[in-house]
């Protein structure tokens, strides 16, 4: 959450003339509901549930991109799925980047909407180390996310 992966996805998408998806968007579009509805109405578990069977609708799709939710590589063996499909890149920002991003978009994020300001970077930090688990196994790991070089990096990675 917050590490830039929608954004990064869609400049790769235009720079590789592929298209890219967003994981949220896609079960939004499913569910004629937003995310944090699903979530309130539904529940985290219905939500992981819905959120693994839109990831495998991507099976049968060739070159695309694919941003997925923070959570999405640790329930229902996703990452492994992920692993066996194509390159996983798992994009690490310190939690302290991704709190000072994400305190204005707490009402869309269910995870944190609660979450008071001062204490989202502790949030995160223990967040990823809950994480960190499933974000190891993705075959590429890059650090100190930002700018062109971090751009550079990703496009690497597909050629």
């Amino acid at each position: 959450m917050g590490s830039g992966k929608t954004y990064r996805a869609k400049k790769l998408s235009a720079t590789l003339n592929i298209p890219a998806f967003d994981l949220d968007a896609e079960i939004e579009k499913a569910a004629g509901k937003t995310i944090a509805e699903i979530f309130t109405e539904a529940g985290e578990r219905h939500f992981r549930v819905m959120e693994n069977a839109q990831l495998k609708t991507f099976s049968d799709k060739q070159d695309f991109i694919l941003s997925t939710g923070g959570g999405a590589p640790c329930f229902h063996d996703n990452i492994d799925w992920m692993n066996e499909q194509g390159i996983t890149i798992w994009i690490d920002e310190p939690p302290a980047t991704i709190a000072q991003r994400l305190k204005k978009e707490k009402s869309h994020r269910p995870l944190i909407a609660n979450v008071p300001d001062d204490e989202l970077e502790a949030f995160f930090t223990k967040m990823r180390e809950k994480r960190k688990p499933f974000y190891a196994k993705a075959k590429y790991h890059l650090t100190d996310c930002s700018g062109e070089a971090d751009f550079l990096k990703l496009l690497s990675l597909y050629e």
